[in-house]
């Protein structure tokens, strides 16, 4: 359908060739009136007349969301310049010319060419012209106009979220306002009821309310409780046309969760509760646990336990588990059966933060009864002190019994009780202990200044029961006797100058003791009754345990005495007196005028002023060293034996042994007799041997002479056999080695002694046949005339 809501917009404007003035930007209902204006042009002086021209128009109007088949008409566009010749051109600029908005530039018609939505954009601003077609001048200037959307109703109410979350806490009262939701609607509030919103829950009731205008939603039962329910789902619908018959509508869910409020009591879910313990449980041993529900959550349902009465107060305790809210009942104090056998507890159990606007409720807090009862165990002896303590003069003789120890079973059977030392405390086995009584004696003497303190452990061990043992420490204090004797407190190098005056102090000796009386060291001194008088020195007791060594004579002389042996007598004033004889050694020395010892030797006087002891000690050090080399020097020499005909055994070479005599051939007979062989007494005037050297300790062995004409091999034979069987015989054998040298030569022997022949009948020529390394011997002996010569 054509809508017909429009204006049509009439131009009146006068065209003079004159002058042209530019539009007022004033917009008004009225025609505007001709204005005349009069004046002389440069150039003729005609009068000149202008026109005053201007728009008039209304605003556009437009439905959105239109749907009609064909184009939505706006409006027509005119001049009272258009003669409707077709000269005059209309154009169109501005928010959406030529895409939403379309005109006719022939008649002026305005047209919507697509759907338009105000949501999108609800005001468009355009400029219309109208151009001479021929001279494509404006006859008008350009004017702007508005079209407005009219709005329907076409969107629904939208919620910010889609889904809401809230709590409150239970307990809450009626209207308590929980969370207020929002809708806005896209429409024109300013047109018509399109975005008046209206609110009303669809489920969430009777538990809650919503308010129609603001969405605030609100409680609207009272004590809802936690306990019984959590959570809630409320559905909240958001209607537009103020709610009306057609209007549209959206939703949205809220979550809504009840939060905890103490509210509830601790509750035990019985009166009373038992447990039991042994006797033997150390403190702090848990025995059970009890737990009081409360069905608050977090903080509501923490819960404090507590002993309020009964007559175990003091022997357990209760503590709170924070984990699991449960109490922990545990032991306080060592139980005994042979006591009591049955404790009873009244336990409590509280809120640790209580809600004041619920006390009127009743009191948070549940009480119960524990019954303990104890078990009997068979327990370890126990003594009657937790250490001993024993103190024993060191003066103590062994077999003194020193103390004793005491422990009996504390179970109702008292078995009997045996005791003993336990060795890794006493490995010196210096104490030992009665097994029936627990007295500790003496098995070694004591000396206090060794071990002052001895620390051993003593054991109860039931008999019938040898597992069930208890262990106790025992101090032995070590009590001191005066049983050692005062002694130098130093080793004391005293020294007196040759030049001492008489009454001249010299040392100052002090003196210790290894006992330790109860009123401290007392030391006294002076010389020993045999020399109460000493021609020399005197002892002068300073009464503070010290005493000083004084000269009784002027000079001393280092020639006549260089050492003074002064004995002193050391005693102490404690019960019984102890003394000791210390001896003090005093050299006489040369000092000089301020009495500083310069030199205490006597040797020093026998010695020439100008070489001292270090030189002389390094003199006499030199000789000694060479006196040293030279007795190594001689005695090497002589052990230098001369070297053996045969080296080693081993040696496969020919040994050569060389004489330095010569024999005169076969015809010298004085070389060697062989008669003496046959002689046996012509031995005992043979000369020596010639290849060693004979020692002179040695005597020729005189031997019984054997009867004449004996056989050379016999007598060789016997004479072997004497000299194998004689110990004292030297080893005046020599034995030399030949190695193998091999088969006969196939030369045979050249060796004339073995020829058959006479010398002439030999024939060397072959010689000559065997090379020329044989040559020289088939001359020499090849050769006739050369034997002739």
């Amino acid at each position: 359908m054509r809508t017909h809501s429009f204006l049509t917009v009439l131009l009146w404007s006068s065209v003079f060739y004159v002058v042209h003035m530019t539009p007022s930007q004033k917009r008004t209902n009225k025609h505007s009136h001709s204005e005349r204006i009069t004046g002389l042009s440069e150039n003729d002086g005609k009068t000149l007349h202008r026109t005053k021209r201007g728009w008039m128009w209304n605003q556009f109007f437009l439905l959105e969301e239109y749907t009609g088949p064909d184009t939505q008409y706006v409006g027509k566009l005119h001049t009272d310049q258009d003669k409707g010749d077709g000269n005059l051109k209309y154009i169109l600029t501005g928010d959406g010319a030529g895409s939403l908005f379309i005109i006719d530039e022939n008649t002026g018609d305005i047209h919507a060419a697509k759907k338009l939505d105000r949501e999108e954009k609800s005001l468009y601003v355009l400029r219309a012209k109208a151009i001479d077609r021929k001279t494509g001048r404006q006859v008008e200037p350009e004017s702007e106009f508005i079209i407005k959307i009219h709005d329907i109703n076409d969107n629904e109410p939208k919620f910010t979220k889609d889904m809401y979350t809230a709590s409150i806490p239970e307990m809450s009262g009626v209207g308590t306002s929980v969370i207020q939701v929002t809708a806005t609607d896209a429409d024109d509030a300013n047109y018509g009821n399109s975005a008046k919103v209206v609110y009303s829950i669809l489920q969430g009731q009777p538990y809650f309310s919503v308010d129609p205008e603001t969405g605030v939603i609100k409680t609207a039962l009272p004590d809802m409780s936690r306990e019984n329910r959590e959570q809630y789902q409320v559905v909240i619908q958001a209607k537009d046309m103020g709610g009306q018959m057609g209007g549209l509508s959206g939703t949205t869910t809220v979550n809504i969760t009840l939060t905890d409020v103490n509210d509830n009591p601790p509750r035990f879910p019985q009166s009373s509760y038992q447990f039991s313990s042994p006797e033997s449980a150390p403190p702090g041993t848990p025995l059970g646990r009890i737990k009081a529900n409360d069905p608050d959550v977090g903080e509501n349902a923490e819960i404090e336990y507590s002993i309020s009465n009964g007559d175990g107060s003091d022997m357990f305790d209760i503590i709170t588990d924070k984990d699991t809210q449960e109490g922990i009942i545990t032991v306080k104090k060592h139980l005994d059966f042979e006591n009591k056998v049955l404790y009873t507890l009244e336990v409590e159990a509280s809120n640790t933060h209580p809600d004041p606007r619920f006390l009127q409720l009743g009191p948070f807090k549940d009480t119960a009864f524990v019954k303990i009862s104890v078990e009997d165990i068979d327990e370890p002896p126990v003594f009657s002190r937790p250490w001993y303590l024993i103190e024993v003069d060191e003066d103590a003789k062994e077999g003194n019994i020193i103390g004793q120890v005491v422990a009996q079973d504390p179970d109702i059977a008292k078995n009997a009780i045996k005791y003993s030392v336990d060795r890794h405390t006493d490995l010196d086995r210096i104490f030992n202990i009665y097994s029936g009584n627990g007295s500790l004696f003496l098995s070694k003497p004591l000396d206090r200044e060794e071990t002052p303190w001895h620390n051993i452990t003593v054991i109860a061990t039931e008999i019938n029961n040898p597992k069930q043992s208890s262990q106790i420490p025992v101090f032995i204090r070590i009590l001191d006797i005066n049983d050692h004797a005062p002694e130098f407190a130093n080793y004391y190098e005293t020294f007196v100058c040759e030049n001492a005056k008489a009454g001249q102090l010299i040392q100052t000796v002090s003196a210790i003791d290894k006992d330790q009386p109860p009123r401290g060291h007392k030391f006294f001194f002076e010389l020993v009754p045999e020399f109460a008088v000493h021609p020399n020195f005197s002892v002068v007791d300073n009464k503070d345990n010290t005493a000083g060594i004084m000269t009784r004579r002027n000079g001393y002389s280092r020639s006549k005495t260089s050492t003074y042996l002064l004995p002193i007598v050391i005693f102490d004033n404690d019960y019984p007196i102890q003394s000791s004889t210390g001896t003090l050694t005093i050299r006489v020395c040369a000092c000089d005028s301020r009495g500083n010892m310069q030199s205490c030797s006597a040797e020093a006087l026998l010695l020439p002023a100008g070489l001292s002891t270090g030189a002389l000690v390094a003199i006499l050090l030199c000789i000694i060293i060479l006196l040293i080399l030279v007795v190594l020097f001689t005695a090497l020499k002589r052990q230098r034996k001369k070297e053996p005909l045969i080296i080693s055994k081993d040696d496969v070479r020919d040994n050569i042994v060389t004489y330095n005599d010569e024999g005169g051939g076969e015809e010298d007979t004085q070389a060697f007799d062989i008669g003496t062989l046959r002689n046996p007494e012509a031995r005992e005037e043979s000369k020596m041997r010639r290849d060693v050297i004979p020692e002179t300790i040695f005597q020729i062995r005189r031997t019984a002479p054997l009867w004449e004409n004996i056989d050379v091999q016999d007598f060789i034979h016997r004479r072997l056999k004497e000299n194998d069987s004689d110990p004292a015989a030297p080893p005046y054998d020599s034995l030399a080695t030949y190695a193998y040298e091999g088969n006969d030569s196939i030369a045979n022997s050249l060796s004339s002694l073995e020829s058959l022949t006479t010398e002439g009948n030999q024939d060397y020529d072959y010689l000559s046949d065997w090379g020329p390394r044989f040559k020289k011997l088939a001359d020499m002996y090849g050769g006739e005339d050369s034997d002739r010569d």
